[in-house]
């Protein structure tokens, strides 16, 4: 159901999960596909099963050998009603343009771990995130993008798209 382009599925703010990594700045899918590449390498290296440190330095191994610039342990404040009251930690800030939550758990990505990157994409202001679960015997079983709707809908390519889905923002 959420693959589906449906034009007239504007009731729902929460189907954000249909948009297309296509409809998102070509600059910032680039940099995903790079650190996505380098996560694939490292899976395919190591397989599932080790600690998640050891995962942790393989993949800054392997953004570094691919020249894709990082930040480890990035903090973010986090206010409430103008104040701020504290602070959230993404695990990689890459590209200067997204967020990287690297796990290593034998279950899938459910909406707990989601949510918390959600909430990072909110304090950072940033509009995609990244889940790698190295975890799982397929990696791709644990690769999972986070969009933040609130950079989203600020974007100017969005705005008049708001109340749709935002499928329909790229010309595929």
């Amino acid at each position: 159901m959420h693959n589906n382009h449906n034009n007239n599925n504007n009731h729902s703010s929460r189907g954000r999960r249909s948009t297309p990594l296509a409809d998102l700045d070509p600059a910032l899918t680039e940099i995903s596909r790079k650190v996505i590449g380098c996560a694939i390498e490292t899976h395919k290296e190591l397989g599932p099963g080790y600690p998640l440190d050891i995962y942790r330095k393989a993949l800054l191994y392997e953004l570094k050998h691919e020249e894709v610039p990082f930040e480890e342990n990035k903090s973010y404040e986090v206010e409430f009603d103008g104040e701020v009251i504290g602070s959230v930690t993404a695990d990689l800030y890459a590209g200067d343009r997204f967020l990287v939550k690297i796990m290593a758990e034998n279950y899938e990505v459910g909406g707990k771990e989601r949510n918390e990157l959600r909430a990072t994409l909110r304090a950072a202001e940033l509009e995609l995130g990244l889940i790698i679960n190295f975890g799982q015997r397929r990696l791709k079983d644990g690769l999972v993008r986070v969009l933040n709707p609130d950079a989203l809908r600020t974007d100017e390519e969005f705005e008049d798209e708001e109340e749709g889905e935002l499928v329909e923002a790229s010309e595929e």
